[in-house]
């Protein structure tokens, strides 16, 4: 039992320092982990919920801190997740374990595909597309809340992408504004869980308080990377995990 408190703990720390440095929230490490300890997926979405909200909160506190955290964009692309994510909560709990995994695989390479087209289009910039405003803040919040739901990610897996494709935000900007709206989606999708008994809370506050450590840690260091690296370990982290749930997708399928 100690070891499983130590890997949580471990964990929780590691998944706090890529949602500082990646906006991530930190569920693409958090639910993995959680299944690798023979946790169902659905337990584990629900319980990466709770440790995101620790997790998205402290390095979020830091941000507004150090001056890197606008309310406005977070409220804009917060609203629909609030809606969305309970959506996601209620197909995470009538879908099929391996679909879960199969969906959650292909939505990471997707992210890939999205954040290189992004930055193709900044390489010319007479081709930048025009997006409205308001539909994209719709588009990336309410996906987001519902990625939250489904898959207790956070969102900013596909928030990140997302605001630098349609609202034309710089990775950085991206990030800071991702982690701001976690906090909320991830609150939303917890309260969700939490109302399906799928929610286990001595496990979610071990790896929130790793996270908060890591996130703590991981917000100091953003501004001063350069924005090549941040967009390397984004992509790195997306292909490795891709990969994973792919794998644990097909072990649950050859289960039935």
């Amino acid at each position: 039992m100690s070891e499983t408190w130590l890997i949580l703990g471990i964990g929780g720390l590691v998944s706090g320092l890529l949602a500082g440095l990646l906006g991530i929230g930190g569920g693409t490490l958090l639910v993995p982990i959680l299944i690798s300890l023979n946790y169902t997926p659905v337990q584990a979405v629900a319980t990466s919920s709770l440790a995101i909200v620790i997790t998205s909160l402290s390095g979020s506190v830091q941000n507004f801190r150090m001056g890197y955290l606008k309310f406005k964009p977070v409220f804009y692309l917060a609203i629909p997740s609030l809606i969305t994510a309970q959506i996601g909560v209620y197909f995470a709990n009538k879908v099929a374990d391996y679909i879960l995994l199969f969906s959650f695989s292909i939505l990471l390479i997707f992210n890939i595909f999205l954040t290189n087209f992004k930055q193709k289009l900044s390489e010319k910039e007479d081709n930048q597309l025009k997006f409205d405003p308001f539909f994209s803040r719709l588009l990336t919040g309410g996906t987001a809340g519902f990625l939250a739901g489904f898959f207790g990610v956070g969102g900013g897996v596909i928030m990140v992408p997302l605001q630098m494709l349609l609202l034309g935000q710089k990775i950085k900007v991206a990030i800071q504004t991702s982690l701001g709206v976690i906090v909320i989606t991830s609150i939303s999708a917890t309260i969700g869980h939490y109302y399906s008994a799928n929610v286990l809370f001595f496990e979610g506050i071990i790896l929130g308080i790793g996270g908060l450590i890591g996130a703590q840690i991981s917000t100091r260091f953003l501004p001063k990377l350069p924005e090549e690296t941040v967009s390397l370990a984004f992509k790195t982290l997306l292909i490795c995990l891709a990969i994973y749930f792919f794998l644990q997708g097909v072990l649950q399928l050859i289960s039935k």
